[in-house]
């Protein structure tokens, strides 16, 4: 809290890799870039002598270090007709949507790390890449990139986010083992066999904003079984179960979803919200 025509320093602390600092409004109607100074390479000051009631706003800075903006995430998720996460249908209408602090104007959107040239939006703080009706050409791995908009440089790539492609084989079946009506605290089974040869297979919860479970194969002459065990089960456990087969030639083309499997917790209480603790097993016959 400073007094109006008063000076000002604002501090922006880093990394002693910086070479250069920018500070920006949050709103975007401000910018300034200032150099690392030698000495102390971790932080950099920006001051205003005379301060008007203009200046009173939200702040937040950045820095380079080797060409390269600190911090970022990307995300993905399908409009409201598709499936929540990364795992659609034909048809569903997909959208990326990076998220990034306030100040960052250009984005890219790269896929398989070999599309030439990246997609690109400029002027949105949070821009959605409308990405239309899926087909299996959407399934792949999506990377984001943010430019600042003091200087040229790109962000570091985000993390991968892997949009997963059912329908493209035929459905595999899902089957609970001792049965789809457990006692809280037992173990329950939850079998996924496929008549096709397929060698990855993908257990979704529904509602379950977590990637999809998944198992890998050595033995993939069919029929293939692959069993998800759910270890000590709580009322979380308790919804309904797809599941999907793929081959790990093409890991983001998946099957049809199996039908549906509703798993019943006796005597849980509905008050108990105890995260899941997921164990796997693989066999095949």
């Amino acid at each position: 809290m400073v007094a109006q025509g008063s000076p000002v320093t604002i501090w922006c602390q880093g990394s002693l890799l910086a070479d250069v600092y920018g500070l920006y409004k949050e709103s975007g109607s401000g910018s300034w870039e200032a150099q690392a100074p030698q000495g102390s390479r971790n932080k950099a000051g920006f001051h205003f002598e005379y301060t008007s009631s203009s200046d009173a706003e939200q702040y937040q800075c950045a820095y380079r270090s080797r060409n390269r903006w600190s911090g970022w995430k990307c995300t993905g998720k399908p409009s409201p007709s598709a499936q929540p996460g990364s795992l659609v249908l034909p048809r569903d209408n997909l959208t990326l949507q990076p998220l990034s602090e306030a100040g960052f104007g250009s984005f890219a959107l790269t896929k398989d790390e070999r599309l030439s040239p990246p997609r690109r939006l400029e002027g949105q703080q949070s821009p959605d890449f409308p990405l239309g009706h899926v087909s299996h050409a959407h399934g792949g791995q999506y990377r984001c990139y943010r430019g600042h908009n003091l200087s040229h440089a790109w962000s570091a790539p985000s993390a991968p986010l892997d949009i997963l492609v059912a329908g493209m084989h035929r459905k595999p079946s899902l089957s609970a083992h001792p049965g789809a009506s457990v006692p809280q605290g037992e173990n329950v089974t939850l079998q996924c066999r496929s008549e096709v040869r397929s060698d990855t297979f993908h257990l979704s919860k529904e509602g379950s904003l977590a990637p999809p479970q998944h198992l890998r194969l050595q033995d993939t002459a069919p029929p293939v079984r692959a069993n998800f065990t759910l270890r000590a089960v709580t009322s979380a456990h308790g919804g309904t179960y797809r599941c999907y087969s793929s081959q790990s030639t093409a890991p983001h083309l998946l099957s049809l979803p199996s039908d549906p499997l509703e798993l019943l917790v006796s005597g849980s209480s509905w008050g108990l919200q105890t995260p899941p603790t997921w164990a796997s097993s693989t066999s095949a016959e």
